[in-house]
């Protein structure tokens, strides 16, 4: 089961840093994420949304390959498979991106938009989904990072951990 960790950050580009330690730590099977998403609040208060998943493209590009596809072997029974190839094609990719647009994976949006309005203006917050990780070894790369946890599905002990591994706390130091 996937838990949920929200981190808020004073600095607007602080969530985008942990998110590149986080992929790091994910290319050395440290922790597996799910979803990640950085939302940064501008000086004038708007609410920006990094998703780390594009999924308009992911569905463009697997609608250009079935649609390429069925189109060339459409194109085959009418004696024109490069004009079935390339209109399947475009077909294709513009109905993968259309659905890939429409598609909500990982962390709901509408939550993701409601707590990234609680935070303050100039700070950032990264939303994690988390399928697996290796705690101590995480909690490590994450010590002193300055940062709040703003919610979680953690249990109460490992709230504390992540807690007292993001200020900074020296007990937690001493335990990783």
């Amino acid at each position: 089961m996937s838990e949920l960790v929200v981190i808020g950050f004073d600095a607007m580009d602080e969530a985008d840093k942990v998110l590149l330690k986080l992929n790091s730590l994910k290319k050395e099977y440290l922790v597996d994420l799910e979803d990640a998403v950085v939302v940064v609040r501008d000086e004038t208060g708007k609410v920006h949304l990094k998703q780390s998943l594009n999924l308009t493209a992911i569905g463009a590009t697997s609608g250009l390959l079935s649609g390429s596809l069925w189109g060339g072997l459409v194109g085959l029974l009418f004696l024109n498979p490069l004009a079935g190839f390339a209109i399947g094609g475009l077909v294709g990719a513009g109905t993968g991106a259309i659905s890939g647009s429409l598609t909500d994976y990982g962390i709901d949006d509408e939550f993701i938009r409601s707590l990234g309005g609680t935070i303050p203006n100039s700070s950032s917050a990264l939303f994690i989904l988390v399928r697996k990780a290796q705690p101590e070894k995480v909690l490590a790369e994450l010590h002193g990072l300055r940062g709040r946890v703003l919610k979680t599905s953690l249990a109460p002990d490992q709230e504390e951990r992540l807690r007292k591994a993001l200020s900074g706390s020296s007990s937690e130091a001493a335990s990783a």
